[in-house]
């Protein structure tokens, strides 16, 4: 009986550090779309404004966060309250000394959509480009340090997005100037 269930612990904590496992640890830590299977980050966010306001802060934000705005932003549609663009990233390897060289660049894809109150962003079809395009999910199945520190990246870039896209989308405050 005791080394029935001796077998059983064992199998189990085999079963904790399987590389499957991992994967699902992964997948539950960077955001995945059930429906397309890409890794994809979407939040909806309450704001005060209008569809109008919402588009000529996004295209502000958009002019200070991106070197050429012009080129990166595919669809400026102010009546339907969209905005689509596709940008370009760098990737670095780090190896035992801390040198760190470029890996790569990835590529991804973003929408900005305006409604009255609310605003909603996507970022998704995250590839790295090379000879060919590869998709970031292949790092999501692998156990190895490199594709843990490439999706570290893409997740640390995505968060400055957010927190910058955010920021500026906050209504101005006017300052009024003292008449005297």
């Amino acid at each position: 009986m005791k080394f029935g269930l001796i077998i059983f612990a064992i199998s189990l904590l085999l079963g904790l550090f399987s590389p499957q496992l991992m994967a699902q640890d992964l997948n539950s830590k960077y955001p995945v779309d059930e429906e397309t299977g890409l890794i994809t980050y979407k939040e909806v966010v309450q704001e005060e404004g209008n569809k109008e306001d919402y588009f000529n802060r996004a295209i502000g934000w958009i002019n200070e966060f991106y070197k050429n705005p012009v080129d990166v932003t595919k669809v400026r549609d102010p009546q339907s309250g969209i905005i689509k663009g596709l940008h370009r990233f760098k990737i670095k390897d780090t190896n035992e000394e801390g040198l760190q060289t470029d890996a790569g660049v990835v590529q991804y894809r973003f929408l900005l959509e305006f409604k009255e109150g609310r605003y909603r962003y996507t970022l998704t079809e995250f590839v790295l480009r090379q000879s060919s395009k590869i998709p970031t999910e292949k790092w999501l199945n692998e156990n190895n340090p490199q594709s843990k520190s490439y999706l570290k990246q893409l997740d640390k870039f995505v968060q400055t997005w957010i927190i910058s896209l955010k920021e500026g989308m906050k209504p101005k405050v006017e300052k009024n100037d003292d008449d005297w």
